[in-house]
């Protein structure tokens, strides 16, 4: 409960802001989906089911844009489940999370089912977007053990480069919401609900399995920490050996509950297309039928002949569909017609190399022994904090490996809302150079930049007596005299924030 407390001006600060973006996202969104034509896009547009009526056409107007690109394959499972090959691609918390909210919705006025899903996706959303950014504030104050940097971290999420995959009907909200906060309990110590929430962001993307390595590093840390902390004899071996079964046994059982549901929607996907069925074609209406045929898509019941990955040793369909719809593998993006999408990455990609090597710098012996061996300030308590200290570096290893398999194996282009909704490192690091390097930020609070430069001002409270200053407005009210390198960092946010409400919601190329 300590990270609801009214008495926390920072936590209700991070909330009221998240909540203010998200509703100038919805507004921006409305606008330019009115104001600019949609492109005629090669993208998956399933047939809409029943007479549209003067309410959905007004919900279409203002929230429409929130539909665009994958987002269609969302909104399609939750209103008529995997009935299509090339959705399990997709996995299905979040799409049961907006057919549950749109059945328990009280709905005044008659609405078509895409209707009541888009209404539940943007609540949906910026309920999760909140719940994101708090959990990410708590993390930050975990991990960095300084208040104002994991403070301006949390900020700088409500105004994410991947800001508008956060509003839209997409996974990002929920994976990020159930990935920090789970990371969050894990520093807590709470490594069961921690193993609970890491299963729960797995059956949301599939980039949640990677998130098992957190739960091992703890376990192994903690052992590794045992045996520092003491001198052991051969009468202790036997002791010593149980314990290690035990964690060993421990951290298997909490990775496996962390797959399991990625498995069970593999098991899933097998019975669905690869088992004999009847009936179920009768059901699938002569639209999509039909769609399915001029788009060569596979739907489940129909037609006598197997896929191909159901006779895999392995019958993984999730992979199957990367490789034979989308093309994703090793090195199959790097193609001189692609150069726009890599410049699209390019900053993200930058900043995130940027962090591994300011990280690395600051600690090669840390890096070398993999975080397991103490030093001797770790020792005496006295560990650095911030961004580069000991206890962000499985972080830091986490997001560097997100974009090492991101560049080299997927589509370039969605790096940004890859890294942006699974790792904090983005944020912690922009926030770290902000405090670091932006005069307007020092303070002579417990923050103080460790370049020791001299404090040029209080850090105080711009909002009134008993309230949190924000410095992301702060730095924006005062644009004209920030430096360039937090010009720099804030162009990206919010460039890349605006831009993706301009082009993704009028399905142009920003996906």
């Amino acid at each position: 409960m300590e990270l609801w407390s009214r008495a926390d001006p920072q936590l209700r600060e991070v909330v009221w802001f998240a909540l203010r973006c998200r509703a100038l996202a919805l507004l921006l969104q409305a606008v330019f989906n009115a104001l600019i034509p949609d492109h005629a896009a090669d993208a998956f547009s399933p047939p809409r089911s029943g007479a549209r009526g003067p309410w959905d056409a007004l919900l279409e107007r203002l929230l429409g844009g929130l539909g665009r690109w994958d987002a269609e394959h969302f909104l399609f499972i939750a209103e008529r489940g995997y009935l299509l090959e090339h959705n399990c691609a997709f996995l299905p918390l979040f799409p049961l999370g907006l057919r549950l909210l749109a059945a328990l919705l009280p709905c005044p006025v008659p609405l078509q089912p895409r209707g009541r899903l888009l209404l539940a996706a943007a609540l949906l959303n910026a309920l999760l977007a909140v719940l994101a950014a708090a959990a990410l504030l708590a993390l930050g104050r975990a991990v960095l053990r300084r208040p104002r940097q994991a403070f301006l971290a949390a900020l700088l999420f409500s105004l994410s480069p991947a800001g508008v995959f956060m509003a839209a009907a997409y996974s990002e909200s929920a994976f990020a919401a159930l990935a920090f906060g789970a990371m969050w309990q894990l520093e807590k110590g709470r490594r069961w609900l921690s193993a609970l929430l890491f299963a729960l962001a797995a059956g949301a993307r599939a980039n949640g399995l990677v998130n098992a390595g957190f739960v091992l590093y703890s376990s192994v840390g903690r052992f590794v920490l045992q045996l520092q902390g003491a001198a052991l004899s051969l009468r202790e071996l036997p002791v010593l050996w149980k314990q290690a079964l035990g964690l060993v046994a421990s951290a298997a059982l909490a990775c496996a509950g962390i797959s399991l549901p990625f498995a069970l929607f593999q098991y899933y996907a097998y019975v669905r297309f690869c088992k004999p069925s009847t009936g179920l074609a009768q059901a699938v209406p002569e639209a999509l039928l039909q769609l399915a045929r001029d788009k060569g898509y596979r739907v489940a019941g129909v037609g006598e002949a197997k896929p191909p990955w159901c006779s895999q040793r392995f019958p993984l369909v999730y992979s199957y569909i990367q490789d034979a719809y989308w093309n994703v593998g090793f090195l199959r993006y790097f193609e001189l017609r692609q150069i726009p999408n890599f410049l699209l990455a390019l900053p993200v990609t930058l900043l995130c190399s940027w962090a591994a090597w300011t990280y690395v710098s600051a600690n090669p012996r840390h890096c070398l022994t993999l975080g397991l061996v103490r030093s001797k300030a770790e020792e005496r308590g006295k560990a650095r904090d911030g961004f580069c200290g000991p206890a962000a570096f499985v972080y830091v290893v986490h997001s560097t490996a997100l974009l090492a398999f991101g560049f080299f194996c997927m589509h370039v282009q969605v790096l940004t809302r890859f890294l942006g909704s699974s790792s904090p490192i983005l944020y912690w690091f922009s926030a770290h150079l902000l405090l670091e390097h932006e005069p307007l930020l020092w303070s002579t609070g417990t923050d103080n930049p460790a370049s020791g430069k001299p404090p040029l001002g209080k850090f105080h409270s711009s909002c009134g007596k008993g309230t949190s200053d924000n410095p992301v407005v702060r730095l924006l009210l005062n644009w004209r005299s920030i430096t360039p390198l937090s010009k720099s960092i804030l162009g990206f946010f919010l460039g890349y924030w605006l831009l993706g409400l301009v082009l993704h919601c009028n399905f142009l190329p920003w996906t």
